[in-house]
Order: structure tokens, then sequence, then C-alpha cells
């Protein structure tokens, strides 16, 4: 069997959360940021050697702090081998930290092309754990590498009941917790479908947002009554999403979990989400961890929406990139 010498991975943007799923679920877009690897010889004096380019190359590391390589490298230990010399260009479409899944996108193609050099010796599931490892949530992770509408949950042992005291008394049946979630098989992944009547709409703003700021914003602990609340709203979204009910999508993509502490950080965002309502959205929420905004509508008011949404931006001095987009339903993809 030859040794593959050059892949290509090509991999989808995603939108995290989608109002009350945070952290649980997203889906992939048909905007794409592509790595290439390419091995080098082995008494070449360079081990490494990265190239971008796109509209954003020169915000992306080019050192082995770049997070593609730290992914390729992270798949090499965990087959106790030494990553080869390898080249690798990307090409950047999608923009970094506007809530996209940029990362993600990195993640995804380190691992999916270190595994392809090496000849595919980890399972697409193996992989997809690594990838949840090293991005420490799956919502991003999983439909990059997957695409469509994906669900994650962890899959937690039984825990023993609490003591009087409120404390759980070990169990030494309980296995230890992985990074992942746990041994064995940590996640169960549900793919959601995605009725086709249902159009997402992006608007991209000129100005960046890390997530590690939006996660700051967030509080310790949660009230019952909000997480029942989300409970209920995933658990509609899910059906909304399926039917296209556009009764449900409206009432589904309430939040009480994330958005609501993070929509100060976001500059024009209630006059924005007025905006896309007006033109005929269902509704609109952050887009991971902003600043980006996701509308979800219909194929007769995508026009509006994308229009009204970007002169809404435009008020508050905000330049948006707004379009509508599809649904990636083929995930990372790979060509020699």
């Amino acid at each position: 069997m030859s040794v593959i010498s050059t892949i290509t991975v090509t991999v989808p943007a995603t939108t995290a959360n989608l109002g009350p799923g945070f952290d649980c679920i997203g889906a992939a877009l048909s905007l794409y940021n592509s790595f290439q690897f390419s091995r080098l010889e082995p008494s070449a004096t360079e081990k490494l050697k990265i190239t971008v380019t796109g509209q954003e190359a020169a915000k992306v590391k080019t050192d082995d702090s770049n997070l593609a390589y730290v992914a390729f490298v992270t798949l090499y230990d965990r087959l106790n081998q030494s990553p080869p010399p390898v080249a690798i260009h990307i090409d950047m479409r999608v923009p970094l930290a506007r809530g996209l899944g940029s990362s993600a996108t990195a993640i995804v193609g380190g691992l999916v092309g270190a595994n392809e050099l090496a000849g595919a010796p980890l399972s697409q599931v193996e992989v997809m754990q690594l990838a949840i490892e090293l991005e420490g949530h799956p919502d991003n992770v999983v439909p990059a590498l997957l695409g469509g509408c994906r669900l994650a949950a962890s899959n937690t042992p039984p825990q023993p009941p609490l003591s009087k005291g409120g404390l759980r008394e070990e169990s030494p049946l309980t296995p230890p917790l992985s990074k992942g979630g746990q041994g064995g098989v940590p996640w169960q992944i549900c793919d959601i479908p995605w009725h086709p009547d249902i159009v997402p709409v992006v608007a991209i703003p000129d100005f960046e947002l890390s997530t590690a700021e939006a996660r700051r914003v967030l509080p310790a602990d949660y009230s019952r009554a909000d997480a029942i609340f989300n409970a209920a709203h995933l658990g509609l979204l899910v059906r909304a999403l399926e039917t296209g009910d556009r009764d449900w999508l409206r009432c589904a993509l309430q939040d009480k979990i994330h958005q609501p502490y993070r929509q100060s950080l976001i500059r024009g965002y209630e006059a924005v989400q007025q905006a896309a309502l007006n033109a005929g959205a269902c509704g609109m929420v952050i887009s991971g961890a902003g600043p980006t905004l996701l509308a979800l509508t219909d194929v007769t008011n995508a026009d509006a929406v994308v229009r009204e949404m970007g002169a809404a931006w435009m008020e508050f001095g905000v330049k948006a990139d707004v379009r509508a987009i599809s649904l990636d339903t083929q995930g990372a993809q790979v060509s020699t």
C-alpha cells in the first residue's frame, strides 16, 4: 500500500447552542476552511512549515502553537508515534472569534489530516472523542466532523445516591472520568433532522468576541426554574427543527442559560433581533459565543431578513456580512 504524501481536509463552519441548547447542540454550515497536509522529507531542515491564505490569514499562528498542528500532534501522541515533518497550508474562509466554530475547524482538520496520513488507524468515533477532548465541549466539533445538526449527551455512569448529609458516597464500581466524560463510550450523538423550509441567516459583524470573554459573564449556578425552562425549550426545538413548525420554532429559540448574559457584549443586539423578527424571522439567537447572530426563517422571508439585519446593525456603526446559508450535511471531507 502506497503512503499518502498529501491530503486536503475541508471542514465546515458551525453554529452552536441554537438558543436553549447550550454546549450540547450545533449545526454545520456551508462555509469552509481547508487544511492541506504534505509530508516533508525526513531529512528536511524544517520539521514544520505553515502557510495561510484568506481574509484573516495574518491572525493565524504559523508556529507549533497553531491549533491545527496541535491537533495533528495530539493524534500521533495517541498512536504513540512521532509526528512526521509536515507542511500545512490553511485556506481561511471561516472568520476568527465570531462564534462560527473556527477553532473546531482547526481541531477537526488537524485530527482528520493526521489520521489520514497515518493510514487511518482511528475510527471516526475515536477521532470525534479526541476532538471533544481538545475543544472541551462537543457542540462545534461534532457537527464539524459529521455534518448536519447534532445533539451530544455525555454518557455519565450511574451515581450512588446522596447520603443524608448531601454528600455522594464513593462507589468502587464507578469508572474514573476521562476528559470526555467517562470511560467506555462517553458521548451519545444524535442526528437532529432539519426541515428544508428552515433557512439559517448569519449576520457576521466586523468585530470579534472571544469565547473566554463570553463565558466569563455566565453565572456559576442557575435556578431550578431556569433549568426546567431550557430543558423544555430544547425538547421543543428538536421537534420544531424536524417538523418546520413555525409556532414551535418561535417559542423554542428562547433561552435563560447564556443569551441573557451575553447580549450586553454584542452592540446593537436588541435592534438587530427586532429587525429580524419584523422581517419575518421565527427568531434570532447568538451563534456560539457570538458575536455572530443567527436568524431562522423561511425562503420567502430570507432576503428581507438579510437586508433588515444588516441595515439595523449599520445604525450602530457595525458593518456586517449578512447572508442566507444552507446546512452542510457532509461534515469534514478528505481529498487527495
